[in-house]
Formats: C-alpha cells, structure tokens, sequence
C-alpha cells in the first residue's frame, strides 16, 4: 500500500510535554508490504514498481481511483462524523492540525473533486503535476536523504534476507552522498508558511456545521486549553478519561441515547474536544459539554473526601498508557 505520513516533531531544545506552534513536522509517504522470507524479492520489486515505474499516464485508472476516493471520503463524512469534527475544531488554532484536515479531513474532500474534474476535463495538467511529483521525490540529488527501510522479523528471517535487503538498497535511486535536506526539527516545514497563511481566511473561529445524509449527528465542541508554549500537566490524562468514561458515558450515551460520547484531549496542539457518535440529539448534548466543567468540580469536592476515588482515576489513566502486555 501507498500513503502519506504526517507527524510532529519537537523543535531542537523544546522541552517536553510543552505545547507547539504545530510548524515543525515530518511528512513522508510511505510504501508497505508483508510477505514470506522467501518471497522478499518480489515484495521489494513491487516497492521499486511503484516508486519508479507507475504508470501515471493510465487516465482511466487514474479517473476510477479518484471516483473510488471521492466515494470513501463521502462514506466516511457520513459514517465517522466524530472524526471530521475533531479534524475541523483542531484546524483552527494548529499549523499541523490544519494541514492534518486539509489532508484527511472534509476538506480533502473538495480536493479530490477537484482533482477528478481536472482529471476528466484537463488530464494533460494533472499528469504534469504527478509526474512533478514523482520527479520532486527521486530527485538524485536528495532522493536518498531522510529514507527509511523498517523491517520486522525475527533473527532468522533477517538472515535469510540481508543479501534481497542489500540488493534493494543498492538499485534505490539517488546519491547515498548528495545534498542534505532541511534539518526539520531546526526549520518549520517548508508548507507551515502557507499554512499560516490560509488560516486567517479559512480556519475563523466560528461555530459551523455540515448538512449530510443521515438520521443521526456526529456533535463536536472544543477549544485550546493550553497556549503554545505552556507545559502541560500530566493530570490532563486523567481528568480527560475520568470525563469520558464517566459524565460523557452517562449523559451522552446512556442517557441520551447516542452510540458514543468521549472526549479529547492533545497535549501537542493544547486543544481540547467533547465529541458524540450516531446521536439522535444536537442541542441537548452541547448542553451536557457545558455542564461538564461544573459536574468537574462537584467531582473533585467529592474526591477531596475519598483518596481512593482520586487513586483510581489516576491508575486508570496511568493504564491507557501502559496497559499489561499479552502473554505472547
């Protein structure tokens, strides 16, 4: 399979644990396979097959890829409305969460309409720029420079496979000793500019709302908690699962009927979100998001009076991050 890899990363000298610009990423595509030891050669000729020697210039392929895309992300608006909720509320105060949505959320979307038009009406101009594409990335002179080969396997496969894994790396495109790309934990990425730029017009702070399809609502509310800059407390991760799994549980779910009701919290991008799945209501459920600051603080009276309550919702917490490991 093919796909895009978005990460964040911390500038050089940023302490942990304190809220980013979201200016400084990594972005990669990734291309991944599975096979048997004895097959790795094929597996590896399918990666050098994509890489190299796609047949960009396929336009009804091309045509049926994008309509099958459009379908996808049509599907998934009206079927993991919590998720497009959470991509659109994070947009609007973070360099990476909005390029996070333009990429994958309801606005890439539009892009892929887009994209499908050209393809349809101008295909000459869209195989211009996948081929730009293709060339910006085996570029000789910077191909080889922040590439990455994972394998897992145990120590036997390893050595069956060392000379297939030599063999590959040796017919990669690029100068192992050509220039150095931009060091991306010193600069913010090179699309952050842009990014910043869009935001003032396309990211307000402003409530919306998307009409689709179906019997159901996907209701998100959310805001920054943190400033960039800010070092985030570890008690974050327990306040936000013991709302979740408790006041959001019982008044979202159980009382109002929806299939799901969580909460979100990043300690990245400093952003906080009340987010509902398959809810019959709109209203009386942002009424529950505003009522959970005060069932907070009527929890934390309560708890002044039981440590053990309070050492329960800590060790739940501290078990989200490092549950037991299975017997295998």
């Amino acid at each position: 399979s093919v796909s895009a890899m978005l990460s964040g990363a911390n500038k050089e000298g940023q302490p942990e644990g304190v809220v980013g610009t979201g200016e400084y990423l990594l972005s990669k595509i990734l291309i991944s396979g599975k096979s048997t030891a004895d097959k790795i050669d094929e597996l590896f000729s399918i990666f050098d097959l994509i890489l190299r020697d796609a047949n960009l210039d396929a336009k009804s392929k091309i045509i049926e890829i994008l309509r099958e895309a459009r379908s996808e992300k049509e599907s998934t608006v009206q079927g993991s409305g919590h998720a497009i909720a959470n991509a659109r509320i994070r947009s609007r105060y973070n360099v990476m969460g909005y390029i996070n949505e333009k990429m994958s959320g309801v606005s890439s979307l539009d892009t892929v309409k887009a994209l499908l038009k050209q393809a349809e009406d101008d295909f000459p101009s869209l195989l211009a720029r996948l081929e730009n594409i293709r060339n910006t990335i085996l570029d000789n002179n910077t191909c080889r420079n922040g590439m990455i080969l994972d394998i897992t396997g145990d120590s036997a496969v390893f050595e069956k496979i060392q000379p297939s894994v030599e063999k590959f790396l040796n017919q990669l495109p690029g100068d192992s000793d050509g220039a150095k790309l931009q060091n991306f934990y010193i600069l913010p990425h090179p699309w952050a500019k842009q990014a910043k730029d869009e935001m003032v017009a396309n990211a307000p702070l402003a409530d919306e709302g998307f009409v689709v399809p179906t019997q159901v609502s996907y209701v998100g509310k959310g805001g920054r908690l943190y400033s960039e800059g800010e070092r985030v407390s570890g008690s974050t991760a327990v306040v936000s699962r013991y709302l979740g799994t408790g006041y959001m549980w019982d008044n979202v779910r159980v009382i109002g009927g929806a299939y799901g009701g969580f909460c979100q919290f990043q300690p990245r991008d400093g952003v906080f979100s009340f987010l509902s799945y398959r809810d019959p209501n709109l209203a009386g459920t942002i009424d529950v998001y505003d009522g959970a600051s005060g069932a907070l603080m009527k929890s934390v009276e309560e708890m002044e009076k039981d440590p053990e309550a309070l050492a329960t919702a800590i060790i739940g917490a501290i078990a989200d991050m490092d549950g037991a490991l299975s017997p295998d």
